[in-house]
């Protein structure tokens, strides 16, 4: 089994959302997708694993390994949602990863003062074809 996930940008925030399993046979998956993430937008990047059903070590070392590369791109990662076990992102030589309980909370980190008017703006989306359209 592998992953689904859909990037969405919104300014200088961004979203990657993942559903599935996060395990050895989808860390390919992950990789590419933030690959894609890389290449586009700027800012934070919150990486939303509430339809994410479980992870694997592996799937954990990915997420590591997700952060520093987006360090290096001068970006932050941070979790929202992690998986109902309770586990976490491996700690290590590595960026400190915020964790959030949920996408909603991860989100109200970065709200901007001046009201929802003036922090919204052009919306971009990218996902797999396997990603539910809602």
């Amino acid at each position: 089994m592998t992953i689904e996930w859909r990037y969405t940008v919104e300014q200088d925030l961004g979203i990657l959302s993942v559903a599935g399993y996060l395990g050895p046979e989808a860390v390919r998956r992950f990789t590419g997708a933030v690959g894609w993430v890389v290449a586009r937008g700027s800012g934070p990047v919150i990486l939303d694993l509430g339809d994410l059903r479980n992870w694997s070590a592996e799937g954990q070392v990915a997420i590591t390994d997700a952060a520093r590369r987006l360090a290096e791109a001068g970006r932050r990662l941070e979790l929202a949602a992690i998986p109902a076990d309770g586990s976490l992102v491996p700690a290590g030589e590595g960026p400190d990863i915020p964790v959030h309980c949920d996408l909603t909370a991860a989100l109200a980190v970065h709200v901007r003062p001046g009201g929802p008017d003036e922090n919204t703006g052009p919306q971009q989306e990218w996902r797999t074809d396997g990603w539910k359209v809602e």
